[in-house]
């Protein structure tokens, strides 16, 4: 299980050009008809529903690049990933060259898991129709997937204004507003139906309830007090009992009080229990709710403020926290993502049991790199993708002029100062040995093949004591088998139904490695949750014989192996 040996891996298209070119002729704004009954479903967040009449429809109109597009995205919002490529792939035997419905088939190979594909769908619809708003939502997700945060950006502000009713391209355009913008746009998309299930408008509302808060009681941006600016700090084993160690965590004092928090790439930000937040000092802020791991899906919790936090020989001020409303997280103080760590070099050496943290190249034209900070926002977007005007506060675009066609050269509209940011993915000289990922929010999505077949997306999780695979995925490789006996325990709560798989190859980045009994577990959720098909997790039994090396800023890894190590 543990044999690591060097192989060749084909490396699929991570990296997304900064910049498109786009046709030298005005877009029109999208025209909107009243909402049909099938429509007003669909918004309403009955899928099922929505879908029938789709589907009734779509007999007497087949290949309707408008009802397949809705059938197809009430498939989406009931996990019915497979049903939504064969509608595309029907419509597309009626109108092979239809812009639209490639687009539209790109959509779906986004979250089937295969954003390689996505990109390719995406590019041929451009090509045929630079007009079309969800191309560009398309190519905005993929862009922001790749760390190309200022060109995904520019195509998400160019939708916004081909067709700023979409309740999709909404909902995305309103995360690069200002706090003040963001609040009164967030409010007006919510007194509407927009689609969104039940799960999604509680953390939308929870959200918004955050966003006032901070905006009436506003805290400064997380900050590095401390006169060191790098730092090297040894694992700290967490026991499971006297002789076996459980995990590797880092000891941090949150306003004076130590915690044990494990080291988990899996996870985001700083998330401490209860008892802990108590102990500390640290009052509640505003509600959120986390899940993970488990069949019982959100668990409630709430975010706050630690006046100081302490990681070795590093001191932060005025950072988030999560607290999950549970005596403990998982039997454990808490969990502690390396993401915390973004405007650093992060390196787990976990053959010398060490975690080192230094300093990002410079982009071009810097003079040096940004002072690091913690990143411990509650909200990933927050974090990659805010831009700045010279006060600090998030970047708030001019409105667009109110007229009936868009340029798409004109497609990013002024900001009123200069930002400081989002900025587009950059490898540096000294970086070009590291392996490009994606990143959805916090985590890192390593695309990984299975005995040799097509890859997959892989979350890179040293919070997993095993890697595992989902169930699905697993059975198109190799047998699986019930295993009763094996209990699996995360946030959510125990997982029900376990597996284990006959002999399985991981091959990621230029490694691979034999597997016997591989543990299988059911990813669904978590692939909702993340509007991606996640196809497993990376976990110890795989990392912890590696030397990561991660630029979270970039979305860059390196794996060191030593077999004589």
């Amino acid at each position: 299980m543990r044999n690591l040996l060097r192989s060749f891996f084909f490396i699929v298209a991570l990296c997304l050009p900064a910049e498109r070119l786009f046709a030298d002729v005005g877009c029109p704004v999208a025209q909107h008809q009243p909402p049909s009954e099938a429509d007003q479903a669909l918004l309403a967040a009955d899928y099922a529903k929505a879908a029938a009449l789709y589907q009734a429809d779509l007999v007497s109109h087949p290949g309707s690049e408008e009802l397949t597009a809705g059938l197809v995205h009430a498939l989406l919002h009931q996990q019915k990933v497979r049903e939504a490529a064969e509608q595309v792939k029907a419509a597309l035997l009626v109108t092979p060259h239809s812009a639209a419905l490639i687009s539209l088939r790109g959509e779906v190979e986004y979250r089937q898991g295969t954003p390689w594909l996505a990109d390719k769908s995406a590019l041929e619809s451009e090509k045929s129709d630079p007009c079309n708003p969800r191309n560009h939502l398309l190519l905005a997700n993929l862009e922001r997937l790749s760390s190309f945060y200022a060109s995904s950006r520019k195509e998400l502000r160019l939708a916004h204004q081909l067709d700023p009713e979409d309740p999709e391209i909404r909902s995305e355009w309103l995360h690069t507003l200002s706090l003040k913008k963001r609040i009164t746009e967030m409010e007006a998309y919510l007194s509407a139906p927009n689609g969104s299930d039940e799960d999604e408008m509680r953390h939308w509302r929870m959200d918004l309830d955050r966003l006032k808060k901070l905006a009436a009681e506003p805290h400064k941006a997380c900050r590095l007090v401390s006169p060191a600016a790098t730092a090297e700090m040894p694992f700290v084993p967490i026991m499971a009992d006297s002789t076996h160690i459980r995990a590797f965590g880092l000891d941090v004092k949150l306003n004076d009080r130590t915690a044990r928090l494990q080291i988990d790439t899996g996870a985001g930000g700083l998330v401490v229990s209860r008892s802990v937040a108590e102990r500390a000092g640290i009052k509640p802020f505003s509600q959120t709710e986390m899940a993970g791991i488990g069949d019982r899906g959100f668990k409630p919790g709430y975010t706050a403020f630690a006046d100081s936090i302490r990681i070795g020989n590093l001191e932060f001020q005025d950072c988030a926290v999560r607290v999950l409303d549970s005596r403990s997280v998982v039997d454990l103080d808490g969990l502690i993502g390396m993401d915390v760590f973004s405007n650093f070099l992060v390196t787990l050496d976990y053959p010398k049991q060490k975690l080192q943290l230094g300093p990002l190249p410079p982009r071009p034209g810097e003079s040096a790199a940004e002072a690091p900070a913690l990143n411990t926002s509650h909200s990933d977007r927050d974090s990659s993708e805010a831009a700045a005007d010279d006060s600090g506060k998030p970047d708030e675009a001019k409105p667009a002029a109110a007229t009936s066609a868009v340029n798409p050269d004109a497609a990013a509209p002024v900001a009123k100062k200069k930002a400081h940011g989002p900025y587009d993915r950059y490898i540096a000289p000294e970086m070009q040995s590291y392996t490009p990922v994606y990143r959805a929010g916090h985590q890192l999505l390593m695309p990984t093949m299975l005995n040799d077949g097509n890859p997959r997306l892989f979350i890179l999780d040293t919070g997993a004591w095993t890697t595992s695979i989902d169930p699905q995925d697993a059975r198109e490789v190799t047998k699986i088998h019930a295993l009763d006996r094996l209990q699996v325990k995360g946030i959510s709560g125990n997982v029900e139904k376990v597996y284990i798989a006959d002999k399985v190859t991981l091959k990621f980045a230029h490694l691979s490695q034999q597997a016997n009994g591989i543990v299988c577990l059911d990813t669904s959720r978590l692939s909702k949750n993340s509007k991606l098909e996640i196809a497993g997790f990376l976990g110890a039994t795989t990392l912890e014989i590696l030397t990561i090396h991660i630029d979270y800023r970039d979305g860059l890894v390196k794996f060191d192996y030593d077999p004589k190590r």
